[in-house]
């Protein structure tokens, strides 16, 4: 059994813990021999906290054999992205400059998995800045690579984490995503991750000083879960969800609701907005839909989502206005070339005036407000999460073309994301070597639909995952 501990499920590993069956020091120990030898294949894990680790590890063990009662995570270990403040250890961002930016408290997030017992044994992987582009490079610390295809991006720019847990260096890992940054590297990487309702999940981002950042930031981010399995996804997020004093956008709204009456309407958009979408994508997104309707969903293709374009635009001019005042500072410190992916889309969508920019927000409510007529209709939505297969690392900045291409296949992403509501990014499967899956978008603080139809479509397809690297070509 000693061999297996990484591969386990977080809930298994939990289980075991506080079941005395393994105690956490070897389960820490076995994650830390699973991280020494895939890690240098894949640079997702960046700052090891190996000795923190093993610490809190033998408190657990001593807490287990003093009578205490622990908590659901008891043991398990998780990665935590390099923008997410760990106490006591730096927040570089991938960013030379914040090298040493040393955190005075954990993130909320972090904060809520020690509470339930889970121990963070590594910081992970990131786009500098988290505005260097989609797949997961960093000034700091270099390129992380998909396990399944060196040719292809992990994703990001939670890169780091899934990989990690794609390949067992972690049970869980913490990202955060603004538009797709959790779940595009969960499909890419073959795991499944959550994106949560704004205001699910407390969280403080004010890691480079005192002030909070602006409407964009604080509305668009939210910190969320990746992991090997749904059941997984379910535990950090039953974990994760609640209030804060540090975030008062956090709302005391309970972790499940009502249940529907009669079965639940699913609404299938496999080519949102018309502006194409890859033939595996489109299987990937019929076959989720027949498992469903097998599991008793009411399933219905639909033409499409609500104002898909008009809120790409949007959210583009949103962000852009925001990132104008400080940008000739940014650039600066995002390292050579890292400034490409967001140069070419200030080129594109030039910032809003004041007047445009209170107009944007009446337009960001209004967009929101259709949504919620939409998914008041139809409670869960299911569609793609990419609307290609992993493409190349760097492609969004390469050139115009590539930035372009991107932007529109993570675009159902971007628009969920835009408008509030929570995500499951599940697999599907695997094709042509490399993982396939879909996401399942809700209504505002109804996870808990979302989580039980990635559930039927894990139970029907199967979990993909962990995977050691494949250096020298795809799986098969």
């Amino acid at each position: 059994m000693q061999d297996a501990l990484w591969k386990m499920s977080a809930a298994a590993q939990a289980e075991a813990v506080r079941n005395a069956h393994v105690s956490a020091a070897e389960l820490v120990d076995s994650h830390l021999e699973r991280i020494a030898e895939v890690n240098p294949q894949v640079n997702a894990v960046t700052q090891l906290l190996a000795e923190r680790a093993r610490a809190a590890a033998a408190q657990t063990d001593r807490r287990r054999a003093a009578g205490e009662a622990l908590g659901p995570l008891a043991g398990v270990p998780f990665t935590v992205k390099e923008s997410t403040a760990v106490e006591g250890v730096p927040t570089t961002f991938g960013a030379e400059r914040f090298r040493d930016l040393v955190a005075s408290a954990d993130a909320p997030p972090v904060a809520r998995l020690r509470a339930a017992g889970a121990i963070p044994i590594g910081h992970s992987n990131m786009p500098t800045l988290i505005l260097a582009g989609m797949h997961t490079r960093s000034e700091l610390f270099g390129d992380t690579a998909n396990p399944w295809d060196r040719g292809r991006t992990p994703g990001g720019t939670s890169g780091g984490d899934g990989v990690a847990v794609a390949t067992g260096m972690a049970a869980l890992g913490l990202g955060n995503d603004s538009g797709g940054s959790v779940r595009i590297p969960a499909q890419f990487c073959g795991v499944a991750g959550l994106k949560p309702t704004t205001g699910r999940f407390p969280a403080d981002h004010r890691v480079l000083g005192p002030d909070d950042p602006g409407p964009a930031s604080q509305m668009l981010v939210t910190d969320g879960p990746l992991a090997r399995s749904v059941g997984d996804l379910r535990l950090a997020f039953e974990v994760l969800a609640g209030t804060d004093p540090r975030d008062p956008r956090a709302v005391p709204v309970p972790a499940y609701g009502e249940p529907l009456p009669g079965p639940v309407k699913v609404a299938v958009v496999a080519d949102p907005g018309g502006h194409g979408a890859h033939p595996t994508v489109r299987r990937a997104v019929e076959t989720a839909a027949e498992v469903l309707r097998d599991a008793g969903y009411d399933v219905r293709e639909v033409q499409d989502v609500p104002r898909l374009d008009e809120a790409l635009e949007a959210y583009g001019r949103i962000t852009v206005t925001e990132f104008a005042a400080t940008w000739p500072v940014v650039r600066k410190l995002l390292g050579a070339g890292g400034d490409r992916y967001i140069e070419m889309m200030m080129e594109q969508t030039p910032p809003a005036s004041a007047d445009e920019f209170m107009k944007l927000m009446g337009t960001w409510m209004s967009i929101r407000r259709s949504w919620a007529e939409f998914l008041h209709e139809y409670p869960l939505l299911l569609g793609p999460v990419f609307t290609e297969p992993p493409v190349e690392p760097g492609l969004e900045s390469r050139d115009r073309a590539g930035r372009d291409r991107v932007g529109s296949a993570m675009r159902l992403c971007t628009v969920s994301s835009f408008v509030g509501v929570p995500g499951v990014a599940v697999p599907t499967g695997v094709v042509d070597g490399l993982p396939s899956g879909v996401q399942v978008v809700g209504r505002a603080f109804r996870e808990d639909l979302c989580l039980g139809a990635a559930q039927a479509i894990e139970d029907r397809l199967g979990v993909l995952t962990p995977v050691d690297p494949r250096v020298g070509g795809r799986a098969v």
